[in-house]
């Protein structure tokens, strides 16, 4: 079945049912944050505002067009400085803290020391000050609480400090500040002395190396006349490009004469394609010898037309073309040879070249070899020299400019004493404290209610099943029995649900109405015997003559409720040990009853019997109704043989227990079998976690089952 559509009411009714969860979960959590924020000890935030600022270098040379860098690195390295353990130690030497600290908290744990360290109650424990001093654990208290934030898009930076006590915070905050301005003077002293006394030592250095390269380059450019090869490295490029472009052309005319000769030795062999080769047909004594051939074979032709082929002037004929022939072919040859000559000529003279160029190549890497070793002596001098220059004046531009400060820091606003605590935020964690109570108990609540898969209102069970609910029966106080329930309050709320089932039943079908009927249930413990039981007398009560049959012959319970021997009933009726007078019992006006009788150790097959096929006649005959009481559905198999063989079967569903996978098998069990279902009825149901319609319908019908009572 399609789910039906969610609507706001729907959200309020999960909210309605599930209310003592969500009061519950929303009561915990708010006097949880209640109690943890009324019980922790104030915490004070002091503090101030510096501005600190890159100063402009002082290099004489570039301090007219200067302009700041970008330097990411800049400000988080001031930052650290002033969370650093040495501004730390310097604040504790100002403040004398080692000796002091304890005067400003206040015994017994008044106070405690700062919010993000450990917080030692009055000063330091005897263990602290036995291996490191107590001024140095107060340091480490202080550099982890310092907190520096920098002010967007600015270089003004906020220094902070929290503790218990408001007036030790601002005075730690401005101490910091002026500790931080302290060290930054004192490493740029000690910096700037430094940086002196390692610059004459490279300057010295620099020197030396700089008399060592010098001498070594003069050396150089007299042990291989240096002056006199530049001429010669002038000259030589000019003589490589000249003879590089004739090897190149010697190169050339080479690969057309291999080329042409590759042609003309192919058709060395096969005088026939030779005049097909551009070089041998365009030779003047082969194209000659051509004319002459054509006329030959002209003059045969026309002395075939006089004479034979014996005759001795065709013969002489013949011989004369052979002889041409013969001639052409031999000249073909010699074109052939004049062309290998040709070539041979072309690759000798590119191999000449070649060589030439290689031996100038050579020359030329000699010379460059000389002229690498003189470059690289001269470069060493050459950077020797910068160096010792850049050296020097670098020395003389730090003796004036030493005492400059690279960083400037100013203070904007010094620290004052907060006059309120910024921890806790009692407004704050009381908001949360409702905020997340009612969140989490709202979802609490949804929470369960989905993974409730139990049976809870009508309305839910036919959307999801699709099948009919007859009646709702309230949930019964256990100090009230559910079996006569009907009897001895016939005017209350749960006999006015019976009588409602019992309409639906009566209407349940438009031609004729059900007989026989079977009360069944999914599982155990969820209702069927007392609906049994109360159905039965509210048909009775309804001047219908009425027979209950205990059905369930393995946990039987009817005899038991209205006082009733054991000892035969419909187990010995269908084993053939008891007649038909020996089993009805009538209990109630209208009413009679057969109990289940000892536990047999077939009961699926005495259901199945030709005996109860019997009995319903009987039964049938002698009253209008029949209601029978069996085994659940999913346990044993006598409720699917009842179901199959009376006129329509009721499933018991108890309020909260029953789920609906085990509803779904019960009604395809009862599907599979072709058994008839007539619906289903919500059995112990708790009307405080009900809809709103159907409480206010039971509440209704309660108070005026009361108003007849006083009547």
């Amino acid at each position: 079945m399609h789910e039906k559509e969610l609507h706001l009411r729907d959200y309020l009714r999960v909210i309605d049912r599930r209310r003592y969860t969500v009061g519950t979960f929303f009561i915990v959590v708010f006097v949880i944050v209640v109690v943890a924020t009324l019980s922790t000890t104030p915490i004070y935030e002091a503090k101030t505002k510096v501005l600190i600022d890159k100063s402009a270098p002082t290099n004489l040379a570039a301090v007219n067009f200067y302009y700041e860098p970008y330097d990411p690195d800049f400000a988080e390295t001031q930052y650290q400085l002033i969370k650093s353990q040495v501004v730390a130690e310097r604040v504790v030497s100002l403040l004398s803290l080692d000796t002091t600290y304890d005067s400003y908290f206040k015994k017994g744990g008044g106070w405690f020391g700062s919010g993000r360290a450990a917080r030692p109650e009055n000063g330091f424990p005897d263990a602290a000050r036995g291996e490191a001093s107590a001024g140095h654990h107060i340091a480490d208290m202080i550099s982890n609480s310092i907190v520096v934030t920098p002010v967007k898009n600015s270089k003004i930076v906020e220094i902070s400090y929290t503790s218990t006590n408001p007036a030790f915070a601002a005075l730690i905050v401005n101490t910091v500040t002026k500790a931080y301005m302290d060290i930054l003077l004192e490493m740029r002293m000690s910096s700037s002395k430094y940086a002196m006394q390692w610059m004459q030592e490279k300057a010295n250095e620099e020197k030396a190396k700089l008399e060592l390269s010098e001498e070594a380059l003069q050396q150089y450019m007299r042990n291989n006349d240096i002056v006199t090869l530049e001429n010669k490295v002038t000259m030589v490029p000019e003589k490589i490009a000249e003879v590089s472009s004739k090897a190149a052309e010697a190169e050339t005319k080479r690969k057309a004469m291999e080329a042409l000769y590759n042609q003309v030795q192919s058709v060395a062999n096969d005088p026939a394609r030779a005049d097909t080769i551009s070089v041998i047909a365009s030779d003047p004594t082969i194209q000659a010898l051509r004319v002459q051939i054509l006329g030959a074979e002209e003059r045969i032709t026309d002395l075939s037309k006089k004479y034979g082929p014996k005759h001795p002037t065709m013969i002489a004929a013949q011989e004369d073309l052979k002889a041409l022939k013969a001639k052409k072919d031999q000249e073909i040859r010699r074109v052939i040879e004049s062309v290998k000559n040709d070539y041979e000529l072309a690759r000798a003279t590119e191999q000449n070249f070649r060589k030439m160029a290689g031996q100038t190549q050579a020359q030329t890497q000699s010379l460059n070899e000389k002229f690498v070793q003189y470059g690289v002596l001269r470069r060493d001098a050459d950077t020797n020299q910068q160096l010792y220059d850049a050296m020097v004046k670098q020395m003389k531009e730090q003796g004036i400019t030493q005492d400059a400060q690279t960083v400037n820091v100013f203070v904007v606003e010094n620290a004052e004493t907060p006059k309120s605590p910024t921890k806790p935020k009692k407004t704050l964690n009381i908001l949360l404290g409702l905020i997340v109570g009612l969140a989490g108990g709202f979802g609490a609540a949804f929470f369960l209610e989905y993974l409730d898969n139990t049976v809870k209102s009508p309305d839910d069970v036919e959307t999801k099943l699709g099948a009919p609910v007859y009646g709702v029966v309230p949930l019964l106080s256990a100090e009230r029995s559910i079996e006569d329930i009907v009897v001895k309050e016939p005017q209350s709320q749960f006999a006015e649900s019976y009588k409602t089932i019992r309409t639906a039943i009566q209407l349940s079908q438009s031609a004729k109405q059900p007989k026989n009927l079977l009360v069944t249930s999914i599982a155990p413990g969820e209702g069927k015997t007392a609906t049994s039981v109360n159905l039965a007398l509210t048909i009775a009560q309804a001047e219908h003559s009425v027979l209950l049959v205990d059905g369930d012959l393995r946990k039987p319970r009817i005899h038991k409720i209205f006082g009733l021997d054991a000892s035969a009933g419909l187990s010995t009726y269908l084993a053939g040990a008891s007649g038909e007078d020996s089993i009805f019992r009538k209990v109630a006006p209208n009413l009679s009853v057969i109990p289940a009788g000892p536990i047999p150790p077939n009961p699926s097959e005495l259901l199945g019997s030709d005996m109860m096929r019997t009995l319903l006649h009987v039964a049938d005959e002698r009253f209008d109704f029949v209601i029978w009481d069996s085994s659940p559905l999913l346990t044993v198999a006598d409720g699917l043989i009842l179901s199959k063989v009376l006129d329509g079967t009721v499933i018991i569903a108890r309020h909260g227990v029953t789920t609906y996978d085990g509803l779904r098998k019960g009604l395809k069990a009862l599907r599979d079998i072709d058994a008839p279902f007539l619906g289903i009825v919500i059995n112990a149901a708790d009307f405080k976690k009900r809809d709103y319609y159907y409480q206010g319908y039971y509440h209704y019908a309660y108070s005026a089952g009361e108003d007849q009572q006083r009547s």
